[in-house]
């Protein structure tokens, strides 16, 4: 008896071995850091998985590397804040579908002491070049991300060229630069979400917001299968109609830390 137990533990035991597993569908998506970091993916995520039976993986960086990612196929997706760039990355046929998402703005954010004096300027202008006279820390995401891509605009807005000392370039993600300009005591250019949800866990306060200059669109990509066959069209495609569906929406704009609002939609 015991020997027939055991020969029919065997047999259960390699056929849970050798039965077809069938693993869930994988999308790839190259999006920026602040997404990431203002935890907005861990809400917007699992009610797509769940709904199409799949995982997203995620590839979190600044937005001119997501780009290249979706350039060499090495994504399916990505979800990305710079429109010019966008619109060179569609313009040379790398997309095959874009949708404007959500947005929000970037601030400035600077120690509660201000060594500038950049509270209370009304001119954005004006407080870039208090900022580059101060010869105060400036910690630049310097990572070809949304964000740096807006901050040397405003620099070049402001007819200056920042270098020395005082001008750091990070080549680090959102978060991480939001620490060193709080333990630089220095300033930084950040999108809201991320600096909301940092705050607590920093001194920097927002010392100027609200210039049209300083407006966050973001958009999503679907990668062109017609240059990278490989890309998971449909599911790809799934994930742009959720995003901008009501319900993809509605979890965006429902979506806060701390009580306030992070992202709206278009």
């Amino acid at each position: 008896m015991l020997r027939l137990f055991s020969i029919l533990l065997a047999v259960v035991f390699m056929c849970g071995l050798f039965s077809p597993v069938v693993a869930a569908e994988r999308l790839r998506l190259a999006t920026t850091t602040s997404t990431e970091a203002s935890g907005l993916l861990a809400e917007l995520l699992p009610p797509f998985e769940q709904a199409n039976d799949c995982k997203v993986d995620v590839i979190a960086v600044g937005t001119g590397k997501a780009l290249k990612l979706g350039e060499s196929g090495d994504v399916d997706v990505v979800l990305v804040h710079a429109r010019s760039l966008e619109d060179q990355f569609m313009a040379h046929g790398y997309g095959s579908d874009r949708r404007d998402v959500m947005y929000n703005d970037f601030v400035l954010l600077g120690p509660p002491h201000d060594p500038a004096e950049a509270l209370g300027t009304n001119d954005l202008v004006e407080v870039m070049s208090k900022i580059a006279n101060s010869k105060v820390s400036f910690i630049s995401r310097g990572d070809e991300s949304g964000t740096h891509v807006r901050e040397l605009q405003l620099w070049q807005a402001a007819g200056l060229v920042p270098q020395g000392s005082w001008y750091l370039e990070a080549g680090r993600g959102m978060g991480e630069v939001i620490i060193m300009a709080n333990e630089r005591q220095g300033y930084t250019l950040s999108d809201r979400g991320t600096y909301l949800a940092f705050k607590d866990k920093v001194d920097l306060k927002m010392v100027f917001a609200g210039d049209q200059r300083l407006f966050n669109p973001y958009g999503v990509i679907m990668v062109n299968p017609a240059r990278h066959p490989h890309v998971k069209q449909d599911l790809a495609r799934k994930f742009l109609d959720f995003l901008t569906s009501e319900e993809g929406q509605g979890l965006i704009n429902g979506f806060q830390m701390a009580g306030e609002q992070l992202f709206y939609t278009q």
